[in-house]
């Protein structure tokens, strides 16, 4: 699906054109995409800084195609109107025994080239308030590094509210625990140009 333009109206009216975007189950061969589009020291800054190996993302995928044949929904591949895989978003369980425990997180990764284009907040809208919410989920909380701007703006655009600062007890790092209803937010928002894409080893139908 093409990309979407919106005219924002006003004294000195816009036209802002929304990036396309497919979201999917990984498959087994996304691991390799998203070991290479995150090997980038600025793509881990906030996630430990150091670089993954191929193994990791391997085991990582296939847990994203459990979460979604389990909840019916995970951290989805993240591809452009190309079909070049550029990230991941969606949503799991939290995944720590600290911070919001219980609670789903909403989360998104792009590869460096990606970034500043619109694509966050695009396919994390459609994850959280399409594919995580239609299994009856009514909030999701975004756990975001205190340093991390563009995270922070991301969540802002989405109408995430800030609930409560936290500390990393490993890496001692402040976060804000960012959350959203699902149940009120972007019922009056038109479509993204989102499409469903292959859903890999997971039913018909989680970061």
């Amino acid at each position: 699906m093409g990309a979407r333009s919106t005219t924002c109206e006003g004294p000195y009216s816009t036209t802002v054109t929304q990036p396309a975007v497919r979201l999917r189950v990984p498959t087994p061969g996304d691991a390799a995409a998203w070991h290479r589009v995150f090997d980038d020291p600025e793509v881990m800054e906030f996630h430990g800084d150091a670089s993954h190996d191929l193994a990791h993302y391997e085991e990582f995928t296939a847990r994203r195609r459990d979460h979604a044949e389990r909840y019916g929904f995970c951290l989805y591949t993240l591809l452009d109107a190309s079909d070049e895989v550029i990230g991941f978003t969606g949503a799991q369980p939290w995944p720590q025994d600290w911070g919001p425990v219980g609670e789903i997180e909403t989360g998104w990764r792009l590869g460096r080239a990606y970034w500043g284009q619109g694509y966050a907040t695009v396919a994390a809208e459609a994850a959280a308030l399409e594919r995580v919410r239609a299994p009856g989920v009514g909030h999701v909380v975004a756990t975001v590094h205190a340093r991390n701007e563009r995270s922070i703006a991301v969540t802002r655009r989405l109408g995430m509210r800030s609930a409560e600062n936290l500390v990393s007890p490993d890496s001692r790092s402040p976060a804000i625990c960012h959350r959203l209803d699902l149940q009120t937010s972007g019922a009056d928002k038109p479509r993204q140009p989102v499409t469903a894409g292959t859903r890999g080893a997971g039913p018909p139908h989680r970061r």
